[in-house]
């Protein structure tokens, strides 16, 4: 539990995620959260079977760019440290993003009149809050300068999300 405490506290901009180790057990729930939470949040919005196979692409192309990343620049031992930390950020973000659906569910169910506009608003919040903690596992990670880690974070959104939303509407 000390350990999730610690990963979750990268939300926070807090700690830096190179000083941890994660146990493979560790390593493996955040895998299934990260399945689990991102098939409820895409069966919500479309299709349980498109959301599955989204979710199972974003999932492959996770894995695909930071590898190719630390391939790269020649730091592959620190794969398993990076993509958990890159995985419990997205963990914490989907799990926000569920309780969002759940409120649009609601706001759906009362007719409030600004439903759409709080749903984006929260959806836009969530997006750029994911941005910004997956740009400061970079910096804190590598030390990079902050323009660096934004680049970075947003090149990672677009080949973990936009990849597989662009297959998925072939």
């Amino acid at each position: 539990m000390s350990l999730l405490i610690k990963y979750l506290s990268l939300c926070w901009f807090r700690n830096n995620p190179a000083d941890f180790v994660p146990t493979k057990s560790f390593m493996w729930k955040v895998v299934a959260f990260y399945l689990i939470s991102g098939i409820i949040v895409e069966g919500l919005i479309s299709d349980p079977a498109d959301g599955t196979l989204e979710v199972l692409l974003r999932t492959i192309m996770a894995f695909s760019s930071i590898s190719v990343f630390l391939l790269v620049i020649k730091k592959w031992q620190n794969f398993n440290q990076l993509f958990t930390a890159i995985f419990v950020g997205e963990n914490f973000i989907m799990t926000l993003a569920i309780a969002a659906e759940a409120l649009d569910f609601m706001m759906v169910m009362n007719k409030e009149e600004l439903r759409e506009e709080i749903s984006i608003g929260l959806g836009i919040l969530l997006v750029i809050w994911y941005l910004a903690i997956v740009s400061y596992i970079f910096r804190q990670f590598f030390s990079y300068r902050m323009s660096a880690s934004i680049i970075l974070a947003l090149g990672y959104f677009v080949l973990t999300y936009g990849i597989p939303m662009l297959f998925m509407d072939i």
